[in-house]
Order: C-alpha cells, then structure tokens, then sequence
C-alpha cells in the first residue's frame, strides 16, 4: 500500500487509540489487573505514532504528538504520584518515593518506545530533548522539586539513627540516594546541593556534640579508638548506601571534628597525652596516633614536635647521669678510667635503638620524625661529658670494643652490631673530623702495639665511616691498617737480609716498624742520644733499607718504641718491658754506680720534661728499678740516681708503664690546624668560581661547605678571610668593605 492510499489518521481519532494504550500502561502500573501487552498492540500503538509522523503536512502531527508525550507524563505525576506521595512521610514517603521511581522509569521506557519514531527523525532534526530526556525532566520538575527538602530530612535522621546504634534499612537509602544521582542525568548536582551539602553539615554538628563530652571524659587513648570507630564506620557508611564521591568529603569532617578541632588539647592531656604515652612505651596507642593524624594536613607537626622535645629530654638526662656518675668517680678517685663514658655511649646507643624503632614502627618511618630524631640526637649527642667532647668518647668507645682486653666482651656479630650503631650516632656529631683524629690516634695505639682484637672488625668500621662521611674521611686510617701489612712483610724481608749477612747482625732482636709520614699521626720526634748498643740497629736496618730503596728518608720515632732488657738483680734476673727512652736510660747504669740529673739529661740529651717523666717511671712509681737521692716523690735538677740491685718481685717478667702525655689536647691543637686549612681552602674554592661576593654570603657558603665534617666558627672565618686578604688571595672592594673580590 503506497503513501496516498493510506487512510489518514486525524490527531484526535489517533490520540484516543493512543490514550487507550497508555491508560492500559498506567493501570499496569498502579496494580490495577490488566493483560500485559502482547505483541501485536506494540507494533500497532508504534504504527499509528508512525503513521501520524509521516503523513503530508498539515497532517504531520509530530510537533502535536511530541507536546501530548510529555502532557501524559505531567497528568500521571499530577493525578497519580503527588497525592500518593504527600500523604506519606518519613521512612513511609521514602519507600513510596522509590516505588514511584521505579514506575516512572518504567513508564519512561515504555512509551519511548511507543513514540520512538519521534525520537528518530522529528526529535533529530529539531535538535529538541530526547524523549528519555523529557520524561526523567517531568519527574525531576514536578515531583523532585517538590519533595527533595523533605526526602533529604527524612535520609539524614535515618543515617543519625544509625550513628546511635539503631538498625535502619540501608537498601531503602541507597535506592533513595540512587535517585539524588540519577535525577542529575549525568551530572552530580543535584546529590551534591540537595543532599550531601546537608548531609556533611549534619555530620560535623553531630560529631563536634560528640567531641566536646568525649574531650572531656576520656583519656587521650580511649579517645583515639572512639575516633577511629567512627572513621570506620563513616567509611562503611559510603559502602553501603552513600556515593563513592562523598567518601572523602565525609571523612575530612569527621577528622575536622574529632581530630583536627581538639588535636593540641588531645595530644597535651595530663596523664594520657602524646608526651605519657612515650614514656610509657604505649607502642599501640602512639602508631594509632600517627594513622589518625597523618590524614590531616599538618596533622603530624604537633606529634612529631613533642616526640622531639621527650627524645632531647631524655638524652639530655643521660648525660646529666653520665656527668653526675662522672664527678662522683673523681670525688672517690677511683681508678675506673672512663667508665661513666662508656656506659654513658652504651645507653645513648640504646636510646637511638629505642625510638628509630619507634619512628620505624610507630610512625611508618614518616620523614618528619626522622628529622625530629636526627634533630633532638643532634642536641644532646653535641654536649660533652665530664670535659670530654662527644667525638672522643665515641672514639674511645670504639677502640674499647677493638682493642684486646677491652672493657666491651661481645661476640664477633654484636661487636659488628655496635660499631654499625656507631656509626649512625656519628652522623648526629658535628665535630666529625675530630672524632677522626682520636679515633687515627687510638688506631695508631692499637696497630703499633698489636692491641687490635681482630682485622677484619677494623677494616669493617673504616668502611661504614667511609659509607657515612666519605673517602676523604678515611683515606688516611685506611692507609695505616695498609701500612701494617707492609711493615710486616718489610720485616720479613729483614730478617732474611740478617740471615744472608750474619756479619751485619747487631746481636740484637730487632722489629722495625715502617710507616707512611702522611697516614699517621705526628709524633715528637726527639733527637735521642741512642746508647751504643741500639746505635749498631738502627744502622743495620738503614743498610738494609736502602738495598729497598734510595729515595726514601727514614725518620726514627723512639717514643713508640719498646724494648725488652734484662735487670740482673741480685735475688733474680727479671726482664723488664719498657719503652725505648726508658731503655736508654737504664743501659746508662751498665758501667758507672751513680749519676746525676744532669749526667743523665746530658748523655740522653732529652728535654727536662721528658727526662723528668723517665726518672720518675724508673725511681718513684711502683716498680723501684733505680734508687733515687733524695728519696722523695718528685724528680729534681739536683737528684742522684743508680741501679738498685735489691729490687724484686714475684714475676719474671714485669712491664714498667711510663705515664702517658695527655694527648687530648694535642689532638684539638691539631684538628685546629687542620680547620684553619680546611676553611682557607673552602673560601678559595668558593671565590675562585664566584670571583666577586658578599661577606655574608661568603660566610654562609663556606659553613654549607664544611658542614659535613664540623662547624666552622664565624669568628674563625672572619680571621682566615683576614689572613687570605693579608696572603693577598682575596681583596676589599674599594667601594664596598663588605664585598670581597678573588685575585688570581
């Protein structure tokens, strides 16, 4: 049948054949019993909309039929829907709402379908909504407008409900809330200003009610789990009917109110605060803390701050002890040299093992607390302890665990366990290149004397020193432990030489020691008049040497020396173990009775402090091996002095100990120096590559510079940028005294 033959259908004959269909659709709707739609009613409902469509203008009715497809909308909401819905309230309105919901996307579906050659062509063309569009706009216009105040009340006192313990029906909320999100046809608008605006408003009352009875009963711990509770159970809400975007809206409210609002009052209560929770060792309740504030911003500064000022607290108590133990020895005089130190060193490692698990643990290794560890070690570890700096009770602690017959008796691991921790407390020093030159000069003791335990646990630190601070750090310690192994093969090789040339045999033992003057520490060197007997070695071993090589001058250092010479007294013969000026001096008793003072410092040709301390050694200490006249407890310019051949003792070998020169401050003196040089270099590094500078800024980037190593004083630099100006490195701007100018 062709388009003129078919019959046409005038607006109202085909509106009433229409109307039947959707009132059929309506009373489906309402429950009213009707035959569900079969087939052919679909396609003929379809095909008079169709028909309509495409008939010759004027008969076109689309525009007519576009207008009555949303008319029937407004009339089912009008007669149907709102009645229904206005005499409902609370959760009874909800569930009506829903239902008519539900409907209406039914409805929607349904007679899109009827209409949908509307959809393809007229609507197209025009550019005009679609009619999904239209019938969501008639709902969301007429029945959303009216009811959303209402539908959002009723949710809200539902969810508070709940947050008091009550069971309400979640899936009734989701579907409510589902029609929040789908009314805004894509866009969340309408969730957002008409529902969850309000809703976070109502969380934040409800919470900061809550908050301010909790603040005041609770202690800071039960407190925390309350907040976490209900964090939880925010978070749980989102699953279970809320929508995924209000999660983290809702959570900053709830963290507003409980946390952020009371946070300094929480963390600053009496017996339950942050600072009694560190004392107490509440390792639960303080990572609880770092979970509930690390989700605020800035929430962790307070924490970490106390944290750092109880650490400081408590190291700076340690090393009042340590100074109290300290003051206490020396009132006594006991004879326990460095004792307070060392365990002072061991509790300070302890600590340090003590909150870096804290921060590890706690606080999930969160930078700040890191820096508030550093920061709070960094206060105490830089106060000395009964006037020895911090630098040299770490060395002397190290060379305790190292050297043989140590205080420290420790298995090979926790050896390597300590000096692991060690190190990681040097970090916190900043006079670093001091501990180096105690710690070369302890090196050098325990090397040259045989004193270290084990090379391997030597060798290990140098290399965590060099992971810590550098190469530059350790070169020199490195080249000592180096040193030794060369010094013993050297000795090796002189002996053979010995063998090969039996003539050149002084008659003597002799073990020669050589060393690289760069590496080790300086050392007096004293130009000891050598007794006959020692002079035929220290030839022998020249010879020797400059069959090696011919460029290298030996400079022979007695004062570490040691022999072993045999007294024969008239009870027994004992060997006596002493050093090599000790030795020079009691093989001058081998022909004359007496000598004086003078005599002796006259053969030896030593200075009257060195004499003084050997006479004294030898005549006034524990092992009388001379006979001193007067017999007083200090040595004299006018004393006589010879073999005494009554002297005994039940060993056969005995050790004579000279009394040790402080070398403590020859070893500030020298780090002194070495700073001097260290700043001068770093102000010509730094003017060489900028040419014109500032003081200030001088000063600044030279304490960046050598800020691994120590600080620099300012005082310091100033006298060293005087004495480069002087040297003629650097000069005054002529305009400006404060700017200085490099001189190539």
């Amino acid at each position: 049948m062709t388009m003129a033959d078919r019959k046409v259908i005038e607006l109202e004959q085909g509106w009433d054949f229409m109307k039947k269909g959707i009132t059929k659709l309506k009373n489906l709707l309402e429950g009213v019993p009707e035959q569900q739609f079969n087939s052919e009613e679909y396609i003929m409902l379809y095909t008079t909309i169709y028909n309509m469509c495409t008939q010759k203008p004027p008969q076109d009715y689309s525009q007519q039929l576009y207008d009555r497809y949303r008319e029937s909308f407004e009339e089912y909401i009008n007669l149907m829907v709102l009645p229904a819905l206005r005499e409902k309230h609370d959760e009874f309105m909800l569930r009506e709402l829903v239902k008519r919901w539900n409907n209406h996307k039914i409805m929607v579906r349904w007679l899109s379908r009827f209409f949908n050659y509307l959809d393809r062509y007229f609507i197209a063309r025009r550019s005009l909504p679609a009619l999904n569009e239209v019938g969501l706009v008639c709902f969301r216009d007429l029945v959303y407008q009216e009811m959303k105040h209402n539908v959002k009340d009723a949710v809200i006192a539902l969810i508070d409900r709940e947050r008091e313990g009550e069971q309400i029906d979640r899936a009734l909320l989701k579907n409510v809330l589902g029609i929040f999100v789908e009314i805004g046809m894509g866009a969340m608008d309408a969730y957002e200003n008409d529902f969850e605006f309000f809703m976070l408003g109502d969380t934040a009352a409800y919470y900061s009610r809550k908050a301010a009875l909790w603040i005041e009963e609770d202690s800071c711990p039960d407190y925390m789990l309350k907040a976490e509770e209900c964090l939880k159970r925010e978070k749980e809400r989102v699953g279970h009917y809320l929508h995924a975007s209000s999660e983290q809206k809702l959570l900053e409210k709830v963290q507003q109110e409980l946390l952020s609002q009371y946070e300094q009052q929480l963390l600053d209560k009496e017996h339950s605060g942050c600072h009694a929770l560190l004392r107490d060792d509440k390792v639960e309740d303080l990572s609880r803390m770092h979970r509930l504030f690390y989700r605020i911003p800035k929430g962790l500064d307070p924490v970490a701050a106390i944290f750092r000022k109880h650490v400081t607290d408590e190291g700076t108590a340690l090393v009042k002890q340590a100074e109290d133990a300290a003051s206490n020895k020396k009132a006594e005089k006991k004879d326990t040299v460095g004792m307070p130190e060392q365990a002072f060193v061991r509790k300070v490692i302890e600590l340090h093992d003590k909150y870096l698990q804290y921060v590890g643990e706690c606080f999930v290794n969160h930078t700040l607390f890191h820096k508030a560890l550093k920061e709070a070690f960094e206060v105490f570890c830089n106060k000395g302890v009964a006037g020895s700096t911090s630098a040299e009770l770490l060395a002397t602690f190290c060379d305790n665990l190292l050297k043989k017959g140590g205080s420290e008796k420790l298995s090979d691991e926790a050896i390597e366990d300590t000096l692991e921790k060690v190190v990681k407390l040097l970090a916190y020093v900043s006079d670093k290149d001091l501990f180096a030159e105690f710690y070369r000069k302890k090196l050098a003791r325990r090397l040259l004397f045989d004193k270290s335990a084990n090379d391997d646990h030597e060798r290990s630190i140098l290399t965590k020193l060099k992971q810590q601070c550098g190469g530059q750090f350790t070169s020199k310690m490195e080249g000592m432990v180096t040193d030794l192994t060369l010094a013993r093969e050297n000795q090796t090789s002189f002996e053979e030489y010995l063998n090969e040339n039996p003539q050149s045999h002084p008659g003597i033992d002799l073990t020669v020691t050589v060393l690289t003057t760069g590496f080790w520490p300086s050392y007096k060197s004293s130009d000891l008049a050598l007794p006959v007997e020692m002079v035929k070695c220290v030839e022998t071993f020249r010879e020797f040497y400059q069959t090696k090589t011919k460029h290298r001058k030996l400079t022979w250092i007695y004062s570490l020396g040691t022999c072993h010479i045999t007294g024969k007294f008239e009870a027994k013969p004992i060997e006596l173990i002493v050093t090599t000026y000790q030795a020079a001096v009691l093989l001058l008793f081998n022909a004359p009775e007496r000598l004086s003072y003078s005599d002796i410092k006259g053969q030896l040709n030593l200075t009257d402090e060195d004499i003084v301390r050997l006479l004294h050694s030898l005549s006034c200490a524990k092992h009388k091996i001379l006979n001193k006249d007067p017999n007083t407890k200090t040595v004299g310019p006018n004393d006589f002095f010879e073999f005494n051949d009554k002297f005994t003792d039940k060993m056969r070998r005995i050790k004579i100990p000279l009394p040790p020169m402080d070398e403590k401050k020859k070893v500030i003196e020298d780090v002194d120096k070495d700073r001097r040089y260290a700043i001068d270099a770093s102000i010509v590094r730094i003017m060489k590559s900028r040419k014109v500078l500032q003081h200030q800024q001088l000063v600044s980037e030279c304490v960046e510079q050598l800020g691994r190593m120590f600080k620099p004083d300012f005082k310091v630099i100033k006298k060293r940028i005087e004495d480069l100006i002087a040297r003629e490195y650097l000069e005054r701007d002529k305009d400006n005294p404060n700017m200085f100018r490099y001189l190539a």
